[in-house]
């Protein structure tokens, strides 16, 4: 075999090497994409996922402590004040309170904000409960000022499932997607102790 001969083979099983070397890489690169690709997915479902397991315990819990309050006023009303009460309430006040430091990790701006109002509206109805439970109520606080108090907080919870739905590409709001006839099953109306029904003139009184 001549020389040019020789160099033409070996060129050509370099080439032949050559090739198989790239195809190699560049599968290897498909292969990699292809994984961090699977890996993004998988976290950004993960991610959905708490937030969704957060959203929905702080949301039971926040309407929890609100209807918890409420029965409060009721007991406070029809009665003394039992220990099983107060552990009720401070209960319902923890569980809500544990949610809420749970969100302030993970949830975007938008829920943040609502869930802080909410949670900002709890803690005031909360002070004025058990003021008024200790019998020290500041100027103006009555049993009917909290009862009011505590009727508020439901469109500040509603506003704020509403924002923790858009995160979640859930589409609707809470309030449209209630039949009229549960509105009251779920506090919505009802639950402020001796609210005033439409064609009544009823108040709540201690």
């Amino acid at each position: 075999m001549d020389l040019g001969a020789a160099l033409i083979a070996i060129v050509g099983v370099a080439g032949t090497l050559g090739g198989a070397l790239l195809t190699q890489r560049g599968a290897d690169r498909a292969k990699q994409r292809e994984l961090e690709l699977s890996r993004a997915i998988q976290e950004a479902r993960e991610d959905r996922e708490l937030r969704r397991r957060t959203y929905t315990d702080l949301h039971r819990d926040a309407r929890q402590f609100a209807t918890t309050l409420s029965r409060h006023l009721y007991v406070m009303r029809d009665r003394a004040v039992a220990d099983e009460d107060v552990r009720t309430l401070e209960e319902a006040k923890d569980a809500q309170r544990n949610g809420w430091s749970e969100a302030i990790m993970i949830a975007p701006g938008e829920v943040l904000a609502a869930a802080q109002e909410v949670n900002g509206a709890l803690t005031r109805v909360y002070g004025q409960v058990k003021r008024q439970e200790q019998g020290n109520p500041r100027p103006g606080e009555t049993l009917q000022t909290a009862a009011e108090a505590q009727q508020a907080l439901w469109p500040l919870i509603h506003a704020m499932g509403d924002a923790m739905r858009h995160d979640l590409g859930v589409p609707g709001e809470i309030r449209a997607t209630l039949r009229v006839g549960e509105t009251s099953r779920v506090g919505v109306q009802d639950d402020m102790p001796g609210a005033v029904q439409p064609g009544t003139s009823r108040r709540f009184e201690a």
